[in-house]
């Protein structure tokens, strides 16, 4: 009996590890993704000219600055939904996405927007370095049930997408991508 005792927990053992170790694999993957995404898009914002930063593709679509707002505004609310305060001065609680709309939608000039894009990818990368290493505690994002790696996953395809648009913005205002300059 205490043999298999000694092997069960052997196990278990092995397999805590060996989880710790893939979450911690997981997360070294997606903070180089994140590293990546976010030096395009600051280095994007930072390329499109004060004159284009009103600038929308249709009535009701979000502008060019409220864009980099949007990705200022995930960054602190996703991480904060993971029990990662946002800072105070934002107002975002992770549990209130009213607080996030708040942020979102408060005025801001660019010069303000740019400023918080770089501080809000700071505060991401604490958070993602912080990260435990058990990704799967299971939480409520947007009303749905689901856990830390998904949502950390969520939280960088989320950073995708709005490159994207940022980059279809930026064509359509006559703007190279700095990254793509030359190609």
């Amino acid at each position: 009996m205490r043999a298999s005792l000694r092997l069960a927990t052997l196990a278990l053992v092995a397999n805590t590890g060996l989880a710790h170790a893939q979450a911690a694999n997981i997360m070294t993957v997606l903070l180089k993704d994140m590293k990546e995404v976010e030096e395009k898009v600051v280095g994007l914002a930072k390329a499109m000219p004060e004159a284009s930063w009103a600038w929308r593709p249709g009535t009701g679509v979000r502008s060019v600055g409220e864009v980099y707002q949007h990705i200022a505004t995930d960054n602190y609310l996703l991480p904060a939904m993971l029990g990662t305060p946002a800072p105070a001065a934002t107002g975002i609680k992770g549990s209130d996405y009213k607080t996030a709309q708040a942020y979102e939608t408060r005025k801001a000039d660019r010069a303000a927007v740019l400023a918080d894009l770089e501080a809000s990818f700071a505060f991401l990368r604490k958070a993602m370095e912080a990260q435990s290493p058990d990704l799967t505690k299971e939480i409520t994002v947007f009303g749905r049930k689901t856990n830390a790696q998904e949502t950390w996953i969520l939280t960088v395809t989320h950073l995708h997408e709005h490159l994207g648009q940022a980059i279809a913005y930026a064509r359509s205002n006559n703007v190279t991508p700095p990254w793509s300059k030359g190609a």
